[in-house]
């Protein structure tokens, strides 16, 4: 997500599927960012590499890739220069060394509110139960309130939790 913030993304897409019966985990980000060429997509997962002046090691999608191999998985990344990048990262999701997903509400809560002039949408889906929110809903709800103040944090932490523990996620 850090890194479609980075590429001037106005549209965020996330995705998490949780697969138990294919024991599989996949993570999608899509957005509309500045994209890459084939050599910089060639290059995405090389920690040593990174598009940035101000430092000279990219981890992130190295990280992402080399969790989804040691849990028995793969990251795929589809882009074009001026369209936009989908990073697809898969997991075996009972592999033992598979890394835990982490708090989404805490995930999400940070991304939405730090993130205001985006616009994200989250899905996640867990055995044919899915809950979404969008940065377009809550931006809706609230529309003559600050995103910052402790009313919206606090509606939007519940709203997480509750939605998420209706589909046997735990935030």
């Amino acid at each position: 997500m850090e890194n479609a913030i980075a590429a001037k993304a106005k549209k965020i897409d996330l995705l998490i599927r949780e697969e138990l019966n294919e024991d599989r985990l996949v993570i999608e980000i899509a957005d509309d960012g500045i994209g890459m060429d084939d050599e910089v997509r060639e290059k995405a997962t090389d920690p040593f590499f990174t598009t940035r002046t101000s430092r000279r090691v990219g981890l992130g999608l190295s990280l992402m890739a080399q969790a989804a191999r040691e849990a028995g998985g793969m990251l795929r990344i589809e882009s074009e220069l001026g369209k936009g990048t989908k990073v697809t990262a898969t997991f075996q999701y009972s592999h033992i060394d598979r890394k835990p997903l982490g708090s989404m509400i805490e995930t999400m809560t940070t991304l939405l509110l730090g993130n205001p002039e985006l616009d994200i949408s989250y899905s996640h889906q867990k055995e044919g139960k899915t809950y979404t929110l969008s940065s377009h809903a809550l931006k809706e709800r609230f529309k003559n309130r600050s995103l910052a103040g402790p009313e919206v944090i606090r509606w939007l932490k519940k709203h997480l939790r509750e939605g998420l523990a209706q589909i046997g996620v735990q935030g």
